[in-house]
């Protein structure tokens, strides 16, 4: 429900309209103790998981296409640095996780949750801890690389491993 929020927010920001989105941010801010501006950037098919409860994105922070974001989340900058962080396509961060300052997160990342990401981390790997250090390094073979998805109805769910076998 947020990222519809957001959605319709950033259309209006980005065609000069400034008072409805600033409305739109308060009016997420209430429901879903969020703050996600209008002018940050949020690529296709990105979802927050649990409705986007209690996450905080930077004004300027740029997040890639069909990410994951789960609640509790923290993208945002650090004092005494201009630049915010930039995530890559295909991220899944974790419940709790924080991106804090000048970081470039790659591709196909899976931060883990109650993560501290404040380096910038390759592409294909998976990272937790606090600081955050690189646990595994996902190949192209691996199945937590590649979400498959599959549909019940109109909506898609993920398929674990054990799904598969049956």
């Amino acid at each position: 429900m947020l990222i519809h929020y957001y959605r319709l927010s950033n259309w209006l920001y980005r065609h000069h309209f400034r008072l409805i989105p600033k409305f739109l941010y308060y009016i997420q801010y209430l429901l879903f103790n969020s703050s996600v501006p209008a002018s940050c950037e949020i690529g296709k098919r990105t979802k927050f998981g649990y409705g986007g409860i209690a996450v905080i994105i930077h004004k300027r922070a740029k997040i890639g296409k069909e990410c994951i974001i789960g609640s509790c989340v923290t993208i945002g900058g650090k004092s005494g640095w201009y630049e915010v962080p930039v995530i890559g396509n295909n991220v899944e961060i974790s419940t709790g996780a924080k991106v804090l300052g000048p970081v470039i997160v790659g591709n196909n990342v899976i931060i883990g949750a109650n993560a501290v990401v404040v380096k910038d981390v390759p592409d294909n790997c998976i990272v937790a801890g606090c600081p955050a250090k690189i646990i595994r390094k996902l190949d192209n073979d691996d199945p937590l690389k590649s979400r498959d998805v599959r549909y019940r109805g109109d909506k898609e769910f993920p398929v674990t491993e054990f799904q598969k076998e049956q």
